[in-house]
Formats: structure tokens, sequence, C-alpha cells
């Protein structure tokens, strides 16, 4: 299998795999001083620029990005460009997203001539009904009665998502939703799917509690009526660019490096995630014509502010077949801030896997921090929230790289170009440049008895929150 191929020839740079599956330190004969290590780096390192990933920052920075919007595909055509003026193949890849429609919405709760006031739930369905109602609980599967049909669902929150109680009632035909929360005095929450064709309105925990009780002594007819909500379909788009090797020096296997080009709304996202993207186009540049004899895919994702609906979309593409030929996944994701990281070491830099557990990536790129311009050891930890998670469930290596605790500006319109360090920039690409080339490089099974083949180190993992 094609991860057994990679594994394999990094043994022979000093890589043994432990027990447990990850990576360990082990014996290498000639072992190099730190001088001779980076020489191994050189290659590629020495070419990346960090004025260039600057620069690709500030014009992406320039308008927000939020995924299927204008500004979204501005920047998509602008990565798209700039990976086929290095000589790539390339793809724009499109998938279909929902967004809420929020126009002049107004909710209404009708309970024995009473109006609740309730909260209508983010992309509700429009409609106006008039039925009994029926208390379904947590609504969960399984547990809804089938006498909710035609009929208005009461239901707790809690324990399952909105959206999937929903469906569970919807599921029995239901014709209405009736949320109540779990705690506190609030009514503002919910959400609804695409397809979620019936009204759904938010109440406090008291009222919810005390329609249960009259639901209880008898039958009980409510109104609701829900305007101006419902949901939009838009077009985000993946940006996926690939470097086959030469036939005769194809090994099969494919190492990815990835990030997301979308933003939040109103939002500049220069770290977030401008600076990724510039690291993988910068990347891409540097490896353009460099001896390779892996396939390089690099991919920026749209839609990771939504849900990681890009990446979970282009993983959801791949066949078995070709998901085991992908033998690493690197995703850069907020790499340039010089508000983020506190003062831990590393400059602040970390490597998150999913499960928490050390693999081929974090093994690579710790040892290469000690060798580039960063001259220290990466520590890792766990932790999902970006796009290297679908990667980790197809069984891939895969590793986010972060600078952590996140910055103040993090999500807001002050994520702005003059908040980025260059030095960030050009250390994390270093480190990710490096690792990716130690496993595409034509010589990696040869350097067995190369004094300068890259030793492993011992890393530590730290339970370091992103803190936002």
């Amino acid at each position: 299998m094609a991860k057994k191929k990679v594994i394999s020839a990094l043994l022979t740079a000093g890589l043994v795999l432990s027990v447990n599956g990850a990576y360990a330190q082990g014996p290498v004969s000639g072992a190099p001083n730190q001088n001779a290590a980076s020489a191994f780096d050189n290659k590629i390192i020495k070419k990346i620029n960090a004025d260039n990933m600057y620069n690709t920052v500030a014009y992406l920075s320039e308008v927000p990005r939020q995924a299927g919007t204008p500004g979204e595909l501005r920047g998509v055509q602008y990565i798209e460009g700039k990976f086929k003026e290095y000589g790539y193949e390339t793809e724009i890849q499109p998938f279909k997203i929902y967004s809420a429609i929020r126009n002049n919405v107004s909710g209404l709760l009708e309970v024995g001539g009473q109006d609740l006031k309730p909260y209508v739930m983010t992309g509700s369905y429009s409609g106006d009904v008039t039925a009994e109602v029926v208390n379904v609980g947590l609504a969960k599967a399984g547990t809804v009665p089938d006498s909710v049909k035609g009929k208005i669902a009461l239901i707790e929150r809690g324990d399952i998502t909105f959206v999937e109680k929903i469906q569970n009632v919807l599921d029995k035909g239901a014709v209405g939703v009736i949320m109540y929360n779990n705690t506190g005095t609030s009514n503002g929450f919910g959400q609804a799917a695409y397809g979620q064709n019936i009204p759904a309105v938010s109440i406090t925990r008291a009222q919810g509690l005390a329609l249960a009780d009259q639901v209880k002594n008898g039958p009980v007819t409510a109104h609701i009526k829900v305007t101006g909500s419902g949901m939009e379909e838009k077009t985000s788009y993946n940006v996926i660019a690939k470097m086959k090797p030469n036939k005769n020096k194809d090994t099969g296997q494919v190492v990815m490096i990835g990030a997301h080009h979308d933003s939040v709304p109103n939002g500049p996202g220069a770290n977030d995630d401008a600076s990724g993207v510039s690291a993988v186009l910068e990347l891409a540049r540097v490896m353009a014509n460099m001896p390779i004899d892996t396939e390089l895919r690099f991919v920026t994702f749209g839609s990771e502010e939504l849900g990681l609906l890009g990446s979970y979309h282009y993983a959801g593409t791949l066949s078995d077949e070709e998901a085991d030929k992908i033998v690493a996944h690197f995703q850069m994701d907020m790499i340039g801030s010089k508000d983020a990281g506190g003062d831990n070491k590393a400059n602040g830099l970390i490597m998150y896997t999913i499960d928490g557990k050390k693999n081929l990536v974090t093994d690579l790129a710790s040892a290469a921090g000690a060798r580039t311009a960063l001259g220290e050891i990466v520590p890792y930890g766990q932790l999902g929230r970006s796009d290297h998670q679908p990667f980790h469930e197809l069984g891939i290596p895969a590793a986010l790289f972060i600078h952590s605790p996140l910055e103040p500006w993090y999500h807001t319109p002050a994520d702005t170009i003059d908040k980025i360090d260059k030095q960030k920039l050009q250390e994390t690409a270093e480190i990710v440049g490096a690792s990716v080339y130690q496993i595409a490089r034509p010589d990696t099974p040869a350097l067995e008895h190369s004094r300068v083949a890259p030793q492993p180190v011992d890393y530590d993992f730290e339970n370091r929150p992103p803190g936002a």
C-alpha cells in the first residue's frame, strides 16, 4: 500500500515505527551536525521568500472572502492563476452551500391567544401553520412518536444538534417546530438546514416547561407564523493544483499541502487564513521545478468557516484507492499573526492532530523545526476545527500548523495585513516545505549513509487550547 511505501523510505532516514504507531527516535549511521542537517533542506528553504507571502496576504485581505460571495471567487481566481503560472495542473472544484436568509424576519407563536414572542431559528422555512402541539422530548432518533404527524412538535434543546432534532420530527410528518431551551432564560438559539421546509421557532425554558404542562392536561393548539426567513443556495469552491513526477520515478504516492481561502463575513482574514494560503502558494512556487518521485497536491478549501464544508466535499470525492495514495496532509491555518502564540516555545507554533497522537506529519515537521530558521523543536497537541479533520477520518496522517493561543483579532474586522509577521510566515513555510520535500525528493531512500540525513527528535505533547 502507498502509505507503507513512504514509511519504509523514511525509515532509512532514521525514523523508526514504534509499537503504538507513532514514529520514535531510532539509530542513524553518521549522525549529522546542525549545519549538515540544514544543508539537506537548502534546496527548498533558501528559495522561500517571506515578501512573496506577505504580498499574497495583502492582496487576498483587501476584500472579505466569505464563502459564496464575489470576494471568495476573486480569491479563488487569483489562487488558480498563481498555480497555473507555476506550471501546475489546476482545477476549480465548485460545490453548493446554503446560507440563511434573514430579511426583515418576523415570528409569531400564539398559544391560547397569547403571543410568546419566539426567536425564529436561523434558516427556518417561512410558513404559517396552526395545529395541535405534541411533546416529543429531546426528539432523538427512534423516540419521536407517530402521533406527531400533521402536528407541531414541542422539543427540548440538548444532546443532539438542532438540525437532527428538526429532521427527526420532519421524518415523522410534523408541520412545525417549537424548541425550548434546556437552561437559562434566552430564546435566541437554533438552526434549520436546507430542505427542512417547516417553520421552526425557539422559546425560553420557562415557556417550554409551561407549554409541556399544558399539553399534559389536554389538547393544545398553537399557531406559528414565520416570514422573511429561509435558505439561499450559493456556490463555494476548492482550488486544486497537482504536479506529478516523471513516470519512471513515480512511487504512486501523493503528499498534500492545504489551507482554507474563505474568511468570516466582513473579515479581511489576513491571518485567517490568507496567511496559510500564502504559504501554500509559495511552496508551490518553490517546488514547481524540483525533482520529485511523489505527486505534490496543493489545495485551498472554501467554506471552512461554515464547518469544514470544502475539505469534507473534497475528501468525499476521493475513491478508497486515491485516498490510500495520500501519505500525508499538511494543513496551515493562521500561521502569520504577530499577536498569536504568546510566550510559548517555537514562537508559539504548534501542530494539532485530531486524536492527539504523533504521526508522520508531526514527526517530520518537529524535526524540521530544529533544522530550519525556527531553530526549535515544534510541540504537538490535540484539536479539530480545521481542514485536517476529513483527512484524518480517511486514515491519512494529518496535522494542523497554527500559532496558539490565537490573537485578539481572531474573526474580527481587525484581522488585517498590519498584524502579519513575515518571520512567522517564513518559519512555518520552511518547516512544512522541508517536511514535504523529505517525502517527495527522489533520493530519500538513499539517505541511510548520508551525512546530511535528517535526525528524528523527541517532541512533547502540550495541552494548549487556542483560546478562542
